[in-house]
């Protein structure tokens, strides 16, 4: 019985909105701040071949992501950075660190903490299938993620 009732007082406890896992996986918070963050902001910029500089619509994609983060101070977000499948593995895993670190750099320097920030890249991993300009244009970008769990 006493097992049962300290069970029943963890599950209490860990049922407000936190970083706890539902049954079917993920947090609802997170769930809802996941939505409220794809429909309030940009979460994916897009980089020139080769590149990690941050275009112009990149800078406008980003600003959304500011304006988000500001309004939600308790939220660390990931910036994934992703290449194209042309290069190798080494030079594009360096590449999408780059262009992850690009968009932290501009978050930062926006006013948002850089302890709330963190990057990853995956390089080519998960490139767009084909091989046509427009897939590998779509490979190429970084993309942030909300996580409440750090």
């Amino acid at each position: 019985m006493k097992k049962l009732l300290s069970l029943l007082c963890a599950v209490v406890l860990l049922s407000g909105c936190s970083t706890t896992s539902s049954w079917f996986g993920g947090s609802d918070c997170q769930s809802k701040l996941e939505r409220d963050f794809q429909e309030n902001a940009t979460n994916t910029v897009y980089f020139a071949f080769d590149s990690s500089q941050l275009s112009a619509d990149a800078v406008a994609a980003l600003d959304t992501q500011v304006a988000w983060l500001k309004d939600n101070r308790n939220v660390n977000v990931v910036i994934q950075g992703y290449c194209d499948k042309r290069g190798t593995a080494e030079y594009n895993m360096a590449l999408g660190e780059r262009r992850a670190e690009a968009v932290k750099q501009y978050l930062i320097s926006q006013g948002i903490c850089a302890k709330r920030i963190t990057t990853v890249s995956y390089g080519k991993e998960y490139a767009f299938p084909g091989d046509t300009e427009e897939a590998y244009a779509k490979s190429r970008r970084g993309v942030t993620v909300v996580e409440l769990s750090r």
